[in-house]
């Protein structure tokens, strides 16, 4: 007698975690995440599950090539985009999962099989015979996608990378330096090639083009300083977004920014400022978790 088709959820909810994060790691949006992973669901219900040998195969799958669909819509949309678009942060961090803020923006470079072979292989440990059923190419096709993908990512990669706590350190230096006026110290902490991406999506005031420069954002951050306002936000959170060293302030206008920084060899050469609402509903959930 054949055993009784389990529950598709008792199935599903396990590997719910996994496809979450392929989802995001592709897609840079957690809410675009969530409905990939809430259709494959949906799609897992009415598959003939009795016929399935590695369920997990099957849903990676399915996760993937819905991203991959996503992904041709939201070309168009970050064509449209009002400002630097930078993918959703996120505070929480997975063990062994080093793809970086930095590393996920050398990712939009990328062509979306290019993207997928990338992390399905190198971040997520699936051989390409695997890849290949998920993005329906050969194996070899595959190997060739995540070796372009690696070559960009590679170069993104810190070469003089520092530890977490000097990163934080870094961190915490900056905020003060800069909430406070003081050039002299900035100009310590940045490098001389140093660049700040702003996202606030045309919903509210951000910096609308990359600043490049060490003069040029010590000349931006000095007339930040003679905006009364400015230095009255309140720090929320100090730690980690998408693996970078960075904190959260609640600024006086009332909205979230988070502000995360690339570092090498010392000095901070990339700053990610995220102000865009819609992309930090997980922030303030997660920073309100942290305070009750």
């Amino acid at each position: 007698m054949k055993p009784p088709d389990p529950n598709p959820a008792d199935v599903f909810d396990p590997l719910r975690p996994r496809l979450l994060r392929i989802a995001y790691r592709m897609l840079g949006i957690v809410a675009e995440a969530e409905d990939v992973v809430q259709e494959a669901y949906l799609r897992w219900h009415q598959t003939d599950r009795e016929a399935v040998r590695d369920a997990e195969a099957v849903l990676v799958r399915t996760v993937t090539r819905l991203c991959l669909d996503v992904l041709k819509s939201a070309r168009v949309r970050r064509e449209e985009y009002v400002g630097t678009w930078l993918p959703e942060p996120i505070i929480e961090t997975v063990e062994g999962d080093d793809l970086t803020l930095t590393l996920m923006m050398a990712l939009e470079r990328l062509s979306p099989l290019e993207r997928a072979a990338f992390l399905l292989h190198d971040v997520f440990g699936m051989d390409f015979e695997q890849v290949a059923k998920a993005l329906d190419r050969e194996p070899a096709a595959c190997r060739q996608l995540a070796s372009r993908a690696r070559a960009h990512v590679q170069e993104a990669r810190p070469r003089f990378p520092v530890t977490e706590a000097k990163g934080h350190e870094l961190a915490s230096a900056f905020h003060a330096a800069s909430r406070s006026g003081d050039m002299q110290a900035l100009q310590a902490l940045l490098a001389q090639d140093a660049i700040m991406y702003a996202d606030g999506g045309g919903k509210v005031k951000a910096v609308l083009n990359p600043i490049y420069g060490r003069e040029k954002l010590l000349r931006f951050f000095e007339g930040v300083r003679r905006v009364p306002a400015v230095g009255s936000a309140q720090l929320v959170h100090e730690g980690s977004i998408d693996g970078l060293p960075a904190y959260v302030t609640m600024e006086q206008d009332g909205q979230l920014q988070t502000t995360a920084f690339a570092i090498e060899d010392g000095r901070i050469v990339a700053i990610y400022v995220t102000r865009n609402p819609d992309k930090l509903k997980g922030i303030r959930r997660a920073v309100a978790g942290q305070a009750s």
